[in-house]
């Protein structure tokens, strides 16, 4: 037996349908891609001044 506390996700939410086929979605997932990727990119720009 450990001492790690147990998380009980039986009452936690299942995705949707259409949550689920966003997720596999190449084209949507590389939008998200590169708008993370500029956000990231304009907070290190924005470090260098």
């Amino acid at each position: 037996m450990t001492n790690q506390p147990v998380a009980d996700l039986s009452k936690s939410p299942l995705p949707t349908a259409k949550t689920l086929r966003m997720r596999r979605s190449l084209p949507f997932q590389f939008t998200r891609f590169l708008a993370f990727n500029t956000r990231i990119m304009r907070m290190v720009l924005k470090g260098h001044h």
